[in-house]
């Protein structure tokens, strides 16, 4: 990570920047603890609005911000065809222009496909494994489908969501209702001759990554199977990591498939935009009719890609609100009595980085193991992912949900944004979360707002 550092900041001049960002933290919110709402240990921010995800951490140096503001400019940008003279290179298949068209506000997507907001993409494999143990990639699709082309060029195909919706209640008599997505290809480019497994992925935030990749291995591991008794064992997933060409632990994407946050960024760009990079030098459409065939690749430097990882790297987490309000507390206990917290630990410490403090040793509360758990089928894709089945997820960060609603409104939910709600991804949870689904739908009104009220609080 330093080596990039490094390089990135060798390729640019030595300059003081007079920037219109600030490194100053904001004064807290008052009549609440203070030391419980750091949720990024000292990368953490006050910030409720709808900018929220989108701060640098508080104590970045001079030249750092800079790097991390160049990242964010582009992180923004829109990509166009190729020859262009900036940001050149998109397609000539794609999902998206740019990364926050698909991370909105540095936050969570949109479930729709086909449009400027679309922020839901599908993975597609065959059955069986490549030479890495990895989703078997479809002759002529790869592994991801992408359902947008540039001017003369077709998309690989078009995908459309229909929702089924379930109307249930609780023992109070409280209803609630539940919407299952079913996704349809159309208009194929060419035909896909066997049978294919196809997985709905929504944008996550993009906040607070570099503190949970600080997170070292062996406290991740520690934490593995230590819930057996309880039947909640999470299981860490091994992934082939395409910068250090190795297999290395998968902390990212929705079933813990990326071990880096540059491999996530390089293969943002590569499948979702159709860019070329030094990591992924190859068009994603290489080997189809419709590649661009021009002699620009790799199209995406290293200065700017190491700019954009840097910047995800180093997005700060809001604080915790509330804290207080007897509401969340209560909110909190039940939180602990589901036995929530057996899969979205509160708590994780980062390891020491000598060479960058900012992310060395912090007492962070992202509420993740950072492992994967088998969430049952109504949630199953049917579609591995290295170690992870067709029913297993990586348990998702709680840190800034309560805020979806601000910065993403109006928020979804689970993996593909089914849940509309905060209570309707808790009763999508199943398999070895099915015992705490069953304890909250057994709840009285007022607890379950309690306990809604404290996710709110994160």
């Amino acid at each position: 990570m330093q080596s990039l550092r490094r390089a990135f900041l060798a390729s640019i001049p030595v300059v003081l920047v007079l920037l219109n960002v600030t490194c100053r933290e904001p004064a807290p919110f008052p009549d609440e603890g203070y030391d419980n709402r750091l949720s990024g240990g000292s990368n953490t921010v006050f910030d409720n609005t709808s900018k929220a995800f989108g701060n640098p951490f508080p104590h970045l140096n001079v030249y750092d911000l800079t790097v991390h503001t160049t990242g964010d400019q582009q992180f923004e940008a829109t990509f166009v065809t190729a020859p262009a003279p900036v940001n050149s290179g998109l397609g000539p298949l794609y999902n998206n222009v740019s990364c926050v068209s698909c991370h909105h506000n540095d936050g969570i997507g949109v479930p729709t496909t086909g449009d400027a907001q679309s922020s839901l993409l599908l993975r597609i494999s065959l059955p069986g494994t490549d030479e890495h143990g990895g989703p078997l990639a479809v002759p002529g699709y790869g592994t991801q489908l992408q359902d947008k082309a540039v001017f003369g060029k077709q998309p690989e195909c078009r995908v459309s969501i229909s929702y089924t919706y379930q109307t249930f209640a609780f023992p109070d008599g409280e209803m609630y209702e539940l919407r299952t997505p079913t996704y349809t290809l159309s208009d194929l480019y060419t035909p896909i001759s066997r049978d294919y497994l196809l997985s709905p992925r929504l944008a996550p935030p993009v906040f607070g990554l570099g503190l949970l990749e600080a997170v070292p291995e062996n406290e991740i591991l520690s934490n593995a199977g230590a819930g057996s008794a309880s039947g909640v064992s999470g299981k860490a997933n091994y992934v082939w990591d395409p910068v250090a060409q190795k297999m290395a632990l998968g902390k990212f994407g929705w079933k813990a498939n990326t071990a880096s946050i540059l491999a996530q960024v390089a293969a943002a760009y590569n499948q979702d935009m159709g860019v070329t990079s030094s990591i992924f030098p190859v068009e994603n459409s290489a080997g189809q009719v419709q590649n661009d065939s021009l002699n620009d690749d790799p199209e995406l430097s290293d200065r700017i890609l190491n700019a954009v990882k840097f910047y995800v790297q180093t997005l700060a987490v809001p604080a915790r609100r509330n804290l207080s309000d007897p509401t969340v507390q209560r909110g909190e206990a039940l939180f602990t009595q589901a036995k929530c917290s057996s899969c979205h630990l509160p708590t994780l410490m980062t390891g020491v980085d000598v060479a960058f403090p900012s992310l060395s040793n912090q007492r962070i509360h992202p509420y993740t193991d950072l492992l994967l758990h088998d969430m049952g089928p109504g949630l199953a894709d049917g579609r591995p992912d290295f170690a992870a089945t067709g029913s297993e997820w990586r348990t998702a960060p709680l840190w800034g949900v309560g805020l979806f609603e601000t910065v993403n409104f109006p928020a979804y939910y689970l993996h593909d944004g089914r849940a509309r709600t905060l209570l309707e991804a808790i009763m999508w949870h199943g398999g070895q979360a099915d015992g705490s689904k069953m304890f909250v739908q057994h709840l009285s009104s007022i607890d379950r707002n309690a306990l809604i009220a404290f996710l709110k609080s994160l």
